[in-house]
């Protein structure tokens, strides 16, 4: 039983330092369409190329959006939930395409955004 302590308190010290010092890595972004279903980047890239669909109060958006946060993942016609159409001051975002390799979150610094991509022109 001491063998089983003595390693697992360096591990426990390890994990405690970690979430101490905030290493976090960034949060999701991802352009979605009206149902909030993953689409390609480069649709959300330009918004004032897309056409405009108009609501009933007068009002208008772009089909196409970033979406920052949440659950769900970066394959084409995911769903998203959770998350924000705008970006939240403090946080990092980073998008399918500025992803390291095998599934992970880490740009290496050049790719991730921390917003100011697109938007929405009202809802």
């Amino acid at each position: 039983m001491k063998r089983s302590l003595q390693v697992s308190a360096p591990l426990l010290a390890a994990v405690a330092l970690s979430v101490s010092t905030g290493c976090r890595k960034p949060e999701m972004q991802r352009c979605v369409d009206e149902q909030n279903r993953v689409v390609a980047d480069n649709l959300c890239q330009n918004p004032q190329s897309q056409q405009p669909v108009h609501t009933p109060n007068g009002g208008f958006y772009y089909p196409y959006r970033y979406y920052y946060g949440g659950y769900g993942g970066y394959g084409l016609g995911t769903p998203v939930t959770g998350g924000n159409y705008a970006p939240i001051a403090g946080h990092s975002y980073s998008s399918s395409t500025t992803r390291g390799g095998f599934g992970s979150s880490f740009g290496g610094g050049s790719g991730d955004s921390s917003g100011g991509h697109g938007g929405s022109g009202g809802e």
